[in-house]
């Protein structure tokens, strides 16, 4: 269901720096743009080991920038600067943080001037990030924009597939497209219902059928919260041992609250 992402990448992985230069990958959660551009990472190693590859995600780009200004921690720009394929997940995140983007401005023309290979994956297409910089923008467009799709009915069917196989157990036909029917967000929670299934026939003693996936997946969907905050993990878990929140929040070390602490 993504043959032009999966295209693109193999002539990236090929000819890194020649073509399709930057790509920009996007797409929502659980798609495998991680998986992807760490793929074409692995292939240049191994079919052209003497070239240096870095993956590396936003975030951590950015504390090593932080770093670098407030221990005045040298190095950064070498790092960056002197490899042939850069690799940056979840590009998203340097949205609104202005010397950050400035940083990595200079890092792209260097790269991209030396025909070095930058790969890029966000959530979303560069003209859709909040508080981009417009001349990262028009950069991130330079080459070469994917987006990532579900996967469609068929796939997700040989994905499960797939799974099972590799744990050892076999799905039943009806069983396969029932939960490929029922779940259709992401491949992370396809992955994560198949588990789930396997482990409860597991535990039982059973073959995954189609009665037991339905009582399982229509059970945990009528009773899985969408959302769990931070605030009412403590208000549960200070309910359940009788500690006061508020002391579970501040620095005591006193015995009573250290496993509560611990647990939240």
């Amino acid at each position: 269901s993504n043959d032009l992402a999966y295209t693109a990448a193999q002539a990236v992985a090929k000819n890194p720096g020649s073509k399709y230069n930057p790509i920009f990958i996007y797409g929502g959660v659980g798609l495998g743009k991680t998986h992807l551009i760490q793929g074409i990472g692995n292939e240049v190693i191994q079919k052209k080991p003497n070239l240096r590859v870095l993956y590396v995600s936003s975030e951590i780009f950015v504390k090593e920038f932080l770093d670098s200004i407030r221990i005045k921690k040298g190095g950064f720009s070498d790092k960056y600067r002197n490899i042939d394929v850069l690799i940056i997940d979840d590009i998203q995140f340097i949205a609104g943080k202005q010397a950050t983007q400035e940083e990595f401005f200079h890092t792209f023309n260097a790269l991209h001037q030396a025909n070095k290979q930058i790969i890029i994956t966000s959530d979303k297409p560069p003209r859709n990030i909040p508080t981009l910089t417009d001349r990262l923008r028009s950069r991130f467009e330079w080459g070469m924009s994917i987006d990532i799709q579900l996967p469609d009915f068929e796939t997700r069917c040989a994905i499960l597939e797939t799974k099972a196989t590799q744990s050892g157990m076999e799905l039943q036909r009806e069983t396969t497209e029932y939960l490929a029917n029922n779940i259709k967000t992401n491949v992370r929670e396809l992955e994560g219902a198949l588990n789930q299934l396997l482990a409860f026939c597991e535990m039982r003693g059973i073959n995954p059928d189609i009665q037991t996936a339905e009582g399982l997946l229509g059970n945990v969907r009528h009773t899985r919260p969408h959302h769990v905050t931070p605030k009412q993990i403590i208000s549960k878990i200070s309910h359940h041992f009788q500690v006061d929140a508020e002391e579970m929040l501040s620095p005591k070390r006193d015995k009573h609250i250290v496993v509560p602490r611990q647990i939240a």
